[in-house]
């Protein structure tokens, strides 16, 4: 655009020379102008082509936000419990607008850009579109969906119907290259091939797509299909960069692979398409992985008929508490040992929404305590914004913090503050404890700093977590010790102990938030700590206790 400006300037310029030489007096100078206007004229198309194409381009955003905004801003937060919506969120703000931006700066538009720019410092960065994008790629291991089921929106108690491009996926794809991640680069670059070989327009070239597909697929080990979707690209594209010496690199492995173990020949790539189970998934830190995404989905819950008799349902009226007394508590059990109960209308709509409102200007990454310094920081196991909120802030949190003392019958007032939690796209919590686990534990493997030292209120004693939402799919809390579900129900809270009477730590309540795949979760929580309940929870000698 700025090319074409600076033609027809120049244009503009030669003929006012041209004018002010008094080419008139002269046919022979005047036949130039002839020529110079026939420019001026083919400049000036030139630029009303470019300014045409450019307004086009803006009325197709305009009409495809436009209708986008509308759905959104109608149900902003069922429209977010979408993963795929909060990724392509992510994505456009950091991305697809940026290039907007660009498009109106070649020809500046003053109001639009300093609109843009005083919103830009509320945009999402880089790393919010890749954590974004991890997160796809967090629910799709969790709950064993492949890429399609992505692509095409089909995820369980999604309300919309939304879609990833070739380039979405593409975009995936290069993410989980970027972090070395060659399981998830091949499923997602194998997506975005099937959906450009179904025809699916694309800005990005297919040799693209090719180029990294065959090379993750190389580096997963699987070289007869490395060296197959490598030839396919060198058919595309003789003269691409890398592809012919990938191919005869991969070719000579392969032989290599052949003379050693005295074979011939190998078998033929696999004409099966590339699914969720056709490459094993790198192992990682977290011992207990399968276990714990299988309950995520509902699997290996030990749940048996017996088990379940032993469960069951009553008024609790706090030890004959005042404020329980004429409206006792519904308890449930869950389990039965450790007893984990859940007590129902444990918080109100309204109590629910006020609570809400107050966290959320002050919502703030969640963090975690480093097992080797002590010091809270982030963690990609834990995804989630939280706030603290103190009961002298509104009459609704001093009335949920005296509700819980009156239901749990121990003291609230050495407690933390009323923590609320909202996780966002894929949030989750990996397997942790709530308490600390102290030097002198005999199951503590290696020195933990004491994360609670400094409050002087001793260990979490027992957790109290209220759930404020339902969650159309996923975010369960787990247990996979003893292998426990507890889906949210919003308005109930769950209950537990954390430390046995003889105040050590119960290693079966280690527990985990299972990623939300589709709807938001919040979730406020009361850790109880040890003092101040000397005498309404006495110690005892055992850990049985």
């Amino acid at each position: 655009m700025q090319s074409c400006s600076a033609i027809l300037v120049f244009v503009l310029c030669c003929l006012c020379q041209t004018t002010d030489a008094e080419v008139f007096t002269s046919i022979g100078q005047m036949t130039d102008l002839i020529f110079t206007e026939r420019e001026l004229v083919q400049s000036l198309k030139e630029y009303i082509k470019a300014e045409e194409s450019k307004l086009a381009a803006v009325k197709s955003w305009a009409s495809k936000l436009d209708a986008l905004t509308r759905a959104s801003t109608s149900d902003p937060e069922g429209f977010l419990s979408h993963p795929v919506n909060a990724y392509k969120l992510m994505k456009r703000l950091n991305t697809e607008w940026s290039a907007l931006e660009s498009l109106v700066l070649e020809d500046p538009s003053d109001g639009f850009i300093s609109n843009i720019s005083v919103h830009r410092q509320y945009f999402p960065d880089e790393e919010d579109e890749k954590g974004a994008a991890k997160a796809l790629m967090r629910l799709q291991d969790t709950y064993k969906l492949d890429s399609e089921s992505f692509s095409k929106g089909k995820l369980p108690g999604g309300r919309y119907n939304t879609h990833l491009t070739v380039d979405d996926c593409y975009d995936m794809g290069k993410t989980a290259y970027n972090e070395v991640d060659y399981y998830h680069a091949v499923l997602w670059m194998q997506q975005a091939l099937r959906q450009v070989d179904a025809g699916e327009e694309a800005d990005v070239p297919k040799s693209d797509i090719l180029d990294y597909l065959s090379y993750s697929v190389y580096q997963m080990g699987d070289l007869p299909r490395a060296i197959e979707l490598t030839r396919r690209l060198v058919s595309m594209d003789p003269g691409h960069q890398r592809a012919g010496s990938n191919l005869r690199y991969f070719e000579k492995l392969l032989a290599k692979e052949l003379s050693e173990t005295a074979e011939t020949t190998k078998a033929p790539a696999s004409e099966q398409p590339i699914q969720l189970d056709t490459y094993e998934r790198p192992r990682d830190y977290l011992p207990e992985r399968e276990i714990y995404e299988g309950l995520c989905r509902g699997e290996g819950v030990k749940m048996t008929e017996r088990k379940r008799s032993r469960l069951f349902c009553r008024y609790h009226d706090g030890n004959r508490n005042p404020r329980l007394l004429f409206k006792p508590m519904l308890e449930e059990d869950e389990w039965d040992s450790p007893h984990i109960v859940r007590y129902l209308n444990a918080l109100s709509h309204e109590e629910i929404e006020k609570i809400k409102e107050i966290a959320k200007p002050r919502l703030a990454r969640a963090t975690v305590r480093d097992p080797k310094t002590g010091i809270l920081t982030t963690a990609s196991y834990r995804v989630s914004k939280s706030a603290w909120l103190e009961g002298e802030e509104d009459p609704v949190i001093e009335r949920v913090n005296q509700r819980i003392e009156d239901i749990t019958g121990l003291t609230v007032k050495t407690a933390e503050l009323l923590q609320v939690a909202n996780y966002g796209v894929g949030g989750q919590y990996e397997p942790h404890f709530d308490f600390s686990r102290r030097p002198f534990d005999s199951n503590l493997k290696k020195d933990e700093p004491d994360a609670f030292k400094t409050l002087g209120t001793g260990n979490r004693v027992a957790t109290f977590l209220n759930y404020m939402t339902d969650v159309d799919a996923g975010g369960a809390t787990v247990f996979p010790d003893f292998g426990a579900v507890i889906w949210p129900r919003k308005g109930t809270a769950v209950f537990w102990y954390n430390l046995f009477r003889s105040g050590e730590g119960d290693y079966r309540t280690r527990h985990a938030a299972c990623p939300v795949l589709v709807g938001s979760k919040w979730v406020s929580n009361k850790w109880i700590h040890e003092r101040g309940q000397e005498f309404r929870r006495p110690c005892g000698l055992s850990e049985g206790d």
